[in-house]
């Protein structure tokens, strides 16, 4: 059984967990510099967030392609942010999958420690335990 248990519950923790990421002023900076945007595909249950510099969108199709696409199931998501899940392993064993180009996938993952940071918080205040 999946650690959400509807796609809504993943939206609320995983959108919540973007838009802290659009709070921190050097992440915006960053992201608007590199034009970066990135669509998560999440899988059982499903659940789809686009993220730019702009805001995040839920569901929606983005106004162009993505510069990064992140797809995994809502359970690799999650113990990826909870930092049982090394990123590196993921995309090996097959559990994630990217797409875009190499350079601005490097480029992202430090831009997201303050989303580590915050995960196991957010996801707690949702119910969703470790």
């Amino acid at each position: 059984m999946s650690v959400f248990p509807s796609s809504e519950m993943a939206v609320k923790v995983f959108s919540g967990l973007f838009t802290v990421l659009l709070e921190d002023a050097d992440f915006v900076a960053k992201a608007r510099q590199d034009g970066l945007s990135v669509r998560l595909v999440h899988t059982k249950p499903d659940c789809e967030i686009f993220v730019s510099p702009q805001g995040v969108r839920v569901g929606e199709e983005p106004a162009g392609p993505a510069a990064i696409t992140l797809k995994m199931s809502c359970d690799t998501a999650h113990a990826l942010w909870m930092g049982r899940l090394p990123v590196p392993v993921a995309v090996a064993t097959g559990r994630l999958r990217i797409r875009g180009k190499v350079a601005e996938v490097l480029e992202l993952v430090p831009m997201l420690r303050p989303a580590f940071d915050r995960y196991p918080e957010i996801a707690a205040a949702a119910g969703i335990g470790p």
